[in-house]
């Protein structure tokens, strides 16, 4: 038996889990501006046009918590929203955008690396990438700070329904052979489409076994 499988009644409580209030509780600027470190908290990474606030808002059913924006960069603080008064979904800002100046862009990215560094109830991130894509130098960076922040990440692929399931097998393949040396990546892939529904039972099952379990 696959030890990473989700069982039905683990996929049936992380949908109850997740259909529980979901609010926003606050963006921070700075570390010392973040709140006290009492629940388990889950983080979202990636680039910035990946689709981070449509995933957050899919898991939780709401369609306007995160808030997403046609313009990449925006999100320049770490967004907290939490989740049935039990755990934390983390917005981090984005990356890999063109729009903003690199002084700006460098100082909104050295806050999310300083949330990897300095963050003890930090369970996971998920690094979410464009599964039309795959993996991209710029990932390959995020990767590596991650690495090197030894924080427990998972790739989450993201608009899978816009490919043929052929090509997503094919990219979580080439995916899990790219992280498979990672000291710190979790050796699951998963594809998801925010749009329609796929994949994100099985997200919210691995979020509730990392959090809380």
């Amino acid at each position: 038996m696959d030890e990473l499988a989700y069982t039905d009644d683990e996929i049936e409580a992380a949908r109850v889990l997740f259909a529980q209030p979901a609010t926003f509780m606050m963006g921070a600027v700075k570390m010392d501006g973040m709140p006290p470190p009492i629940l388990p908290e889950v983080a979202f990474a990636g680039r910035s046009n990946v689709g981070k606030s449509s995933l957050i808002n899919g898991l939780v059913g709401q369609n306007h918590l995160a808030r997403a924006s046609n313009s990449p960069g925006r999100t320049r603080e770490v967004n907290f929203f939490v989740l049935a008064e039990q755990l934390r979904l983390v917005d981090l800002p984005g990356y890999g955008f063109a729009r903003v100046s690199r002084s700006v862009a460098d100082k909104f990215q050295d806050l999310g690396r300083a949330y990897l560094r300095g963050r003890a109830n930090l369970k996971r991130v998920y690094l979410l990438i464009d599964a039309r894509h795959g993996l991209k130098s710029v990932d390959t960076e995020a990767l590596d700070a991650l690495d090197v922040a030894a924080v427990s990440y998972q790739i989450v692929l993201t608009k899978a329904d816009k490919m043929k399931p052929a090509e997503v097998e094919a990219t979580v393949a080439a995916t899990l052979k790219a992280i498979a040396k990672r000291p710190a990546a979790f050796p699951r892939v998963l594809a998801t489409s925010s749009e329609k529904g796929a994949g994100l039972p099985e997200l919210r099952a691995e979020i509730a076994r990392t959090c809380l379990s």
